[in-house]
This record gives structure tokens, sequence and C-alpha cells, in this order.
């Protein structure tokens, strides 16, 4: 066999997978638009994948996912439910994203801090995006941190520390500026250290085992 010859039988034997694939998660309740390129079978029923979109063969994601336009997905990225991917979103290796998290468009996510071109570290760096967190549009999360649930990141921050539940943060670099509800309302604490928010949920200021300012809820 010829290396043409073995050049389009191994393009051949792709597209016979891919389509294989597009085939049962259809089945099984996946949207896929017809200009995506999707070759992972591990997506959940209901989830949405757009134009131009790519997930690759290892990537996990959940059901009930909106997955937009020139979404890029890597093999080793888990994906909750009910998360959305904004256009233009590459997620990378090592990247952990849980249920409800919303990802604007075009944020940046990275995983090696002292990239160089061809070489490849034993690992990537982990990020994890906990449950209920919003990023903003154009933001940019460095690789190894984590985002509190149900905390806010604003358009175009930098994000280089962890970040902790509840917090509203922005800037570059990125720095704590409030508290926010899961209803993402702006949380106004009493001298006492409660919150209600006008949606009724309820929220409390606390000192952490490191001495850091934390909020919890406490209905």
């Amino acid at each position: 066999m010829s290396l043409i010859e073995e050049l389009q039988k191994k393009y051949q034997d792709y597209s016979e997978r891919v389509v294989r694939v597009r085939k049962k998660l259809e089945q099984k309740g996946v949207f896929i638009h017809p200009n995506a390129l999707v070759e992972s079978e591990h997506i959940g029923e209901g989830t949405r994948i757009w134009a131009f979109a790519h997930v690759l063969p290892g990537a996990k994601i959940g059901k009930n996912c909106n997955i937009c336009d020139h979404v890029f997905v890597e093999n080793d990225v888990i994906v909750g439910d009910n998360v959305t991917i904004k256009n233009g979103v590459q997620l990378w290796d090592g990247v952990r994203i849980e249920d409800n998290v919303f990802v604007g468009p075009n944020v940046t996510f990275t995983n090696d801090l002292r990239p160089r071109s061809k070489v490849y570290p034993p690992e990537f760096i982990k990020t994890y995006i906990k449950e209920g967190a919003s990023i903003g549009a154009n933001a940019t999360i460095v690789c190894g941190v984590t985002i509190g649930r149900w905390a806010m990141i604003g358009a175009g921050s930098v994000v280089t520390r962890d970040v902790p539940d509840y917090a509203l943060v922005y800037g570059v670099p990125a720095r704590l500026r409030g508290w926010v509800c899961e209803c993402g309302r702006d949380l106004e604490f009493n001298e006492k250290g409660y919150a209600k928010c006008v949606c009724g949920k309820e929220y409390k200021k606390i000192i952490d085992e490191t001495g850091n300012e934390k909020v919890v809820r406490v209905l």
C-alpha cells in the first residue's frame, strides 16, 4: 500500500468513526450541528453542540449543556450538567467544570505555567470551576486555580489565584470586590455579618480555618 493509499484509508476510517459517534449521540438525544466535529461518545442527553465546535474523543460532557460556535474541547476535560460554554472558548487538558457553570464568550483557559513549543509536561495543570460559577467574556483563567461555587468573574479579568464561593472578583489581576447571591445579585451584609437577598436566600460571613473571610448560605 502506497503512502497516499494509507492516508486515504486512515481518513476513511476516521470519517466512518465520526459518523458512527454522531449517530449514536443523536439517538440518545444529543443535538449536533452539521458543521460540528464530535469525536467523543461521552456526552449527555439534551446537550447541544453548535457549528464549528470540535470535541476530542476523551472529553466528557454532561446533560443539557450548550456548547456554542467555535468551541474546542480537548481530551482530558470534564464538563458537568447544565453548563453553557459560549462562542470562542477553548477547554484545554486539565479543565474541570462542575454543574450549572456559565463560561462567557472568548474566555481563555491555560494549562501550563511555563510553556515552550514542542515541550510537553508529564501532566497538565488542573483548573477547577465549581458549581454555579460564572465567568465573564474575555476573562483569562491562569491554570491551577479553583473558582468557587456561585462565584462571579467580571468580564476581561485575569484570574491568578483561587476565588472563594460567592465572591465577585474583577480586574487585572482579579481582586475581591464583593459577594453575590446564587441568583447573581449583590449581597449587602449587616453589622452581624448576615445578608438576605431579595430572592429570599440568606447568607453569613465566617472566618475559615486559615483566617480568611468567606461566605456560606444559611437558608
